[in-house]
């Protein structure tokens, strides 16, 4: 579930390193059109770097996140709409590639599970202090006559023994 996007990402940026055909860190030409940049941008602040993770490609300085921008460019350039290339970057990468993946099945541990980790916590909190409260309220019960009287022979015997 969680590793194909990883694998793909990984063997998509294996293939970038080894092909001679795309040079890393090669400038994206910004003043070649600034309505398809400003589209590009736009798009590239809802994508994931995949090499920094915490990061949106807009953002990213890594080469894979320029690979990707310029890879948003030739697709626009196509004439692909901005739907039809965060279409193609899911379908290539999977949900892992959106920064806001959708709320589906294969993603609900993702969107649910700090919520229910901060449940159990606080369920687990509250069994303890509720137990600790009942054990507490055991202990300050007075003493039965018959264990009064084996604690004053207890507290006797030390006395003598002493």
């Amino acid at each position: 579930m969680f590793l194909k996007p990883l694998l793909t990402s990984t063997a998509f940026a294996v293939l970038l390193a080894l092909s001679p055909l795309v040079p890393a860190g090669e400038a994206i030409p910004v003043g070649a059109d600034p309505v398809l940049q400003a589209r590009m941008m736009k798009l590239a602040t809802v994508l994931r770097c995949l090499v920094c993770q915490n990061q949106t490609i807009a953002d990213s300085h890594a080469d894979l996140a320029q690979d990707l921008r310029r890879q948003i460019i030739e697709l626009m350039q196509q004439g692909k709409t901005d739907d039809q290339v965060m279409d193609y970057m899911v379908q290539r990468y999977g949900d892992f590639v959106l920064y806001r993946p959708p709320v589906k099945s294969t993603t609900a541990l993702l969107w649910f599970g700090p919520a229910a980790l901060v449940l159990l916590g606080g369920f687990a909190f509250y069994r303890s202090a509720r137990h600790r409260n009942r054990a507490g309220a055991e202990e300050d019960q007075p003493l039965t006559p018959e264990q009064q009287q084996r604690a004053d022979a207890l507290l006797l015997d030390e006395e003598g023994s002493v």
